[in-house]
């Protein structure tokens, strides 16, 4: 009889073990979004972790009209020192805290500079449509992806 009570609670401490490690991987789970800034003279696009655990990027690519680039650069016909952005390249692997982004393009546009120049960096960025494929600590893979259409809300027809 003894030894039936300590297998069973042998087998009890296991199923623990268990269920412990499911609600640890869905608690620990990252929860990607792609958010669009346009405001203040400002564009921008981040890679934001709104989850309770890391976001571990493998693989940003983009793609202009259904052609996939290596770069987000190769994309845009804009003065590269106009604007900020993050390679795509796979050389080093980026991770994204929980509560925090990952800036993959940003531009600031002076005050003096006209309305023009603004719709231009718009036209430039709406075609384009960014991927991510990331994963969290488990080992769970996802991949997340968003067009910048939205830029173009606005737009004069």
């Amino acid at each position: 009889m003894a030894i039936l009570i300590s297998v069973l609670a042998l087998l009890a401490t296991f199923y623990q073990l268990y269920l412990q490690r499911i609600h640890n991987e869905k608690s620990l789970k990252p929860l990607g979004q792609i958010v669009l800034e346009d405001q203040r003279k400002t564009l921008a696009v981040h890679l934001r972790n709104n989850g309770l655990g890391p976001l571990i990027i493998d693989k940003l690519s983009c793609s202009k009209n259904g052609v996939f680039h290596a770069d987000l650069e190769e994309c845009l016909a804009l003065a590269p020192k106009s604007y900020l952005f993050a390679p795509t390249n796979d050389s080093v692997t980026r991770v994204v805290l929980p509560n925090s982004s990952l800036t993959i393009f940003e531009t600031r546009f002076d005050e003096y500079e006209d309305n023009a120049a603004i719709e231009h960096a718009r036209k430039q960025l709406a075609p384009i449509t960014l991927k991510v494929q990331f994963r969290d600590i488990y080992d769970n893979r996802t991949t997340l992806e968003r067009d910048f259409q939205w830029f173009l809300r606005y737009a004069n027809k």
